[in-house]
Protein backbone atom coordinates (compact mmCIF):
# COMPACT_ATOMS: atom_id res chain seq x y z
CA UNK A 1 0.00 0.00 0.00
CA UNK A 2 1.32 3.43 -0.95
CA UNK A 3 1.93 5.86 1.88
CA UNK A 4 -0.76 8.47 2.43
CA UNK A 5 0.29 12.08 1.96
CA UNK A 6 -1.05 14.46 4.60
CA UNK A 7 -0.03 17.56 2.68
CA UNK A 8 -3.25 19.52 2.07
CA UNK A 9 -5.43 16.77 3.57
CA UNK A 10 -8.59 17.94 5.34
CA UNK A 11 -8.64 16.19 8.72
CA UNK A 12 -10.98 16.42 11.71
CA UNK A 13 -9.45 15.83 15.15
CA UNK A 14 -11.81 15.45 18.10
CA UNK A 15 -10.51 15.83 21.63
CA UNK A 16 -7.93 18.15 20.09
CA UNK A 17 -7.32 19.99 23.35
CA UNK A 18 -6.49 16.75 25.21
CA UNK A 19 -3.14 15.20 25.97
CA UNK A 20 -2.87 12.97 22.90
CA UNK A 21 -5.22 14.92 20.65
CA UNK A 22 -3.25 18.15 20.80
CA UNK A 23 -0.03 16.37 19.82
CA UNK A 24 -1.75 14.59 16.96
CA UNK A 25 -3.15 17.92 15.80
CA UNK A 26 0.26 19.60 15.95
CA UNK A 27 1.98 16.76 14.09
CA UNK A 28 -0.72 16.69 11.42
CA UNK A 29 -0.38 20.46 11.01
CA UNK A 30 3.39 20.10 10.67
CA UNK A 31 2.72 17.54 7.92
CA UNK A 32 0.68 20.11 6.00
CA UNK A 33 -2.84 18.95 6.87
CA UNK A 34 -5.75 21.39 6.95
CA UNK A 35 -7.37 20.79 10.29
CA UNK A 36 -10.80 21.06 11.85
CA UNK A 37 -10.24 20.86 15.61
CA UNK A 38 -13.04 19.81 17.95
CA UNK A 39 -13.49 19.97 21.71
CA UNK A 40 -16.07 21.21 24.20
CA UNK A 41 -13.92 24.22 25.19
CA UNK A 42 -13.36 26.60 22.29
CA UNK A 43 -10.83 28.66 24.24
CA UNK A 44 -8.69 25.57 24.85
CA UNK A 45 -8.64 24.89 21.11
CA UNK A 46 -7.72 28.45 20.22
CA UNK A 47 -4.91 28.44 22.78
CA UNK A 48 -3.17 25.64 20.85
CA UNK A 49 -1.92 28.20 18.33
CA UNK A 50 -2.69 25.97 15.35
CA UNK A 51 -4.06 27.52 12.16
CA UNK A 52 -7.29 25.54 11.91
CA UNK A 53 -11.06 25.62 11.81
CA UNK A 54 -12.25 25.41 15.41
CA UNK A 55 -15.53 23.77 16.41
CA UNK A 56 -16.92 23.72 19.94
CA UNK A 57 -19.05 20.59 20.14
CA UNK A 58 -20.08 17.87 22.57
CA UNK A 59 -19.89 14.42 21.00
CA UNK A 60 -22.59 13.23 23.40
CA UNK A 61 -25.03 15.19 21.23
CA UNK A 62 -26.17 13.07 18.28
CA UNK A 63 -26.30 16.21 16.10
CA UNK A 64 -22.66 17.09 16.77
CA UNK A 65 -21.33 14.74 14.10
CA UNK A 66 -23.24 16.46 11.32
CA UNK A 67 -22.18 19.88 12.61
CA UNK A 68 -18.51 18.89 12.68
CA UNK A 69 -18.52 17.36 9.19
CA UNK A 70 -20.36 20.38 7.79
CA UNK A 71 -17.75 22.71 9.29
CA UNK A 72 -14.88 20.73 7.78
CA UNK A 73 -16.52 20.65 4.35
CA UNK A 74 -17.34 24.35 4.48
CA UNK A 75 -13.74 25.19 5.33
CA UNK A 76 -11.92 22.78 3.02
CA UNK A 77 -14.47 21.47 0.49
CA UNK A 78 -13.48 17.90 1.28
CA UNK A 79 -12.89 15.55 4.20
CA UNK A 80 -9.90 13.23 3.97
CA UNK A 81 -9.56 11.98 7.51
CA UNK A 82 -11.07 11.72 10.97
CA UNK A 83 -9.17 11.19 14.23
CA UNK A 84 -11.24 10.47 17.33
CA UNK A 85 -9.07 11.40 20.31
CA UNK A 86 -11.88 12.45 22.67
CA UNK A 87 -12.53 10.32 25.72
CA UNK A 88 -13.32 10.17 29.41
CA UNK A 89 -12.34 7.69 32.13
CA UNK A 90 -13.88 6.45 35.38
CA UNK A 91 -12.58 4.28 38.19
CA UNK A 92 -14.25 2.11 40.80
CA UNK A 93 -16.13 -1.14 41.10
CA UNK A 94 -19.13 -1.65 38.87
CA UNK A 95 -21.36 -2.04 41.93
CA UNK A 96 -20.42 1.49 43.02
CA UNK A 97 -20.62 3.11 39.58
CA UNK A 98 -23.61 5.37 39.08
CA UNK A 99 -25.95 5.06 36.09
CA UNK A 100 -25.00 8.49 34.77
CA UNK A 101 -21.29 7.61 34.85
CA UNK A 102 -21.80 4.48 32.74
CA UNK A 103 -23.98 6.48 30.38
CA UNK A 104 -21.37 9.24 30.04
CA UNK A 105 -18.60 6.72 29.35
CA UNK A 106 -20.51 5.15 26.50
CA UNK A 107 -21.85 8.43 25.10
CA UNK A 108 -18.37 9.97 24.93
CA UNK A 109 -16.23 6.93 24.13
CA UNK A 110 -18.56 4.97 21.84
CA UNK A 111 -21.80 6.61 20.73
CA UNK A 112 -20.29 10.02 19.97
CA UNK A 113 -17.61 8.54 17.70
CA UNK A 114 -20.24 6.29 16.05
CA UNK A 115 -22.50 9.23 15.26
CA UNK A 116 -19.55 11.26 13.94
CA UNK A 117 -18.24 8.42 11.79
CA UNK A 118 -21.70 7.83 10.34
CA UNK A 119 -21.89 11.51 9.38
CA UNK A 120 -18.38 11.45 7.90
CA UNK A 121 -18.58 8.25 5.83
CA UNK A 122 -20.11 9.82 2.67
CA UNK A 123 -17.35 12.45 2.45
CA UNK A 124 -14.64 9.95 3.37
CA UNK A 125 -15.92 7.58 0.68
CA UNK A 126 -15.56 10.33 -1.89
CA UNK A 127 -11.98 11.05 -0.82
CA UNK A 128 -11.04 7.44 -0.02
CA UNK A 129 -9.94 8.76 3.32
CA UNK A 130 -9.17 7.39 6.76
CA UNK A 131 -10.54 7.02 10.28
CA UNK A 132 -8.27 6.63 13.32
CA UNK A 133 -9.87 5.91 16.68
CA UNK A 134 -8.00 5.96 19.98
CA UNK A 135 -9.14 3.02 22.06
CA UNK A 136 -6.95 1.84 24.97
CA UNK A 137 -4.93 -1.05 26.33
CA UNK A 138 -7.91 -2.01 28.54
CA UNK A 139 -9.72 -3.14 25.38
CA UNK A 140 -7.13 -5.95 25.35
CA UNK A 141 -6.45 -6.28 29.07
CA UNK A 142 -9.51 -5.26 31.14
CA UNK A 143 -8.72 -4.35 34.74
CA UNK A 144 -10.69 -4.69 37.94
CA UNK A 145 -12.06 -1.33 39.01
CA UNK A 146 -12.38 -0.20 35.39
CA UNK A 147 -15.11 -2.49 34.06
CA UNK A 148 -17.33 0.17 32.51
CA UNK A 149 -14.41 2.11 31.02
CA UNK A 150 -12.82 -1.06 29.64
CA UNK A 151 -16.16 -2.09 28.15
CA UNK A 152 -16.50 1.26 26.38
CA UNK A 153 -13.02 0.99 24.86
CA UNK A 154 -13.55 -2.64 23.87
CA UNK A 155 -16.77 -1.57 22.16
CA UNK A 156 -14.87 1.07 20.16
CA UNK A 157 -12.29 -1.52 19.11
CA UNK A 158 -15.12 -3.83 18.00
CA UNK A 159 -16.55 -1.00 15.92
CA UNK A 160 -13.18 -0.42 14.28
CA UNK A 161 -12.73 -4.07 13.38
CA UNK A 162 -16.21 -4.25 11.90
CA UNK A 163 -15.75 -1.01 9.95
CA UNK A 164 -12.42 -2.23 8.57
CA UNK A 165 -14.43 -4.87 6.71
CA UNK A 166 -17.53 -2.76 6.10
CA UNK A 167 -15.66 0.19 4.57
CA UNK A 168 -12.98 -1.69 2.65
CA UNK A 169 -14.82 -1.45 -0.66
CA UNK A 170 -15.32 2.28 -0.06
CA UNK A 171 -11.56 2.68 0.14
CA UNK A 172 -11.64 4.03 3.71
CA UNK A 173 -8.80 2.89 5.98
CA UNK A 174 -9.78 2.36 9.63
CA UNK A 175 -7.07 2.35 12.31
CA UNK A 176 -7.67 1.17 15.88
CA UNK A 177 -5.02 2.48 18.29
CA UNK A 178 -4.81 0.91 21.77
CA UNK A 179 -2.08 2.80 23.64
CA UNK A 180 -0.95 1.80 27.12
CA UNK A 181 -1.21 4.27 30.00
CA UNK A 182 -0.03 7.65 28.74
CA UNK A 183 0.82 10.76 30.74
CA UNK A 184 -2.07 12.87 29.48
CA UNK A 185 -3.45 13.86 32.88
CA UNK A 186 -6.74 12.10 32.09
CA UNK A 187 -6.35 9.75 35.05
CA UNK A 188 -6.19 12.80 37.32
CA UNK A 189 -9.59 14.05 36.20
CA UNK A 190 -11.89 11.01 36.02
CA UNK A 191 -15.63 11.54 35.84
CA UNK A 192 -15.92 9.19 38.81
CA UNK A 193 -13.67 7.45 41.33
CA UNK A 194 -9.95 7.73 41.98
CA UNK A 195 -7.20 6.27 39.85
CA UNK A 196 -5.12 3.47 41.34
CA UNK A 197 -1.39 3.98 41.61
CA UNK A 198 -0.11 3.77 38.06
CA UNK A 199 3.43 3.32 36.87
CA UNK A 200 4.85 6.06 34.71
CA UNK A 201 3.10 6.21 31.36
CA UNK A 202 4.25 6.93 27.84
CA UNK A 203 4.85 10.45 26.59
CA UNK A 204 1.77 11.71 24.72
CA UNK A 205 3.87 13.14 21.91
CA UNK A 206 5.39 9.71 21.30
CA UNK A 207 1.97 8.04 21.26
CA UNK A 208 0.72 10.71 18.87
CA UNK A 209 3.70 10.17 16.56
CA UNK A 210 3.04 6.42 16.45
CA UNK A 211 -0.60 7.03 15.52
CA UNK A 212 0.24 9.57 12.81
CA UNK A 213 2.78 7.11 11.37
CA UNK A 214 0.09 4.42 11.30
CA UNK A 215 -2.23 6.78 9.42
CA UNK A 216 0.45 7.48 6.83
CA UNK A 217 1.34 3.83 6.19
CA UNK A 218 -2.23 2.52 6.50
CA UNK A 219 -1.97 0.27 9.56
CA UNK A 220 -5.28 -1.21 10.63
CA UNK A 221 -4.42 -1.85 14.27
CA UNK A 222 -1.83 -0.59 16.74
CA UNK A 223 -1.97 -2.95 19.71
CA UNK A 224 -0.62 -1.81 23.06
CA UNK A 225 2.72 -3.54 22.64
CA UNK A 226 3.33 -1.78 19.32
CA UNK A 227 3.73 1.55 21.13
CA UNK A 228 7.05 0.40 22.56
CA UNK A 229 8.57 -0.07 19.10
Amino acid sequence: MAERSLEGASVVVTGASGGIGRHIAKQLAESGARLTLVARDRNALESLGIDATVVSADLRDAEAGRTIVAAALAANNTLDGLVNAAGVVAFGSLAETADEVIEDLFLTNVLGPLWLMRAAIPALTESRGFIANISAVVAEQPLAGMAAYAASKAALTAVDRALTRELRTAGITVTDARPPHTETGLADRPISGTAPRLREGLRPEDVARRIVTAIIVGEREIPADAFSD
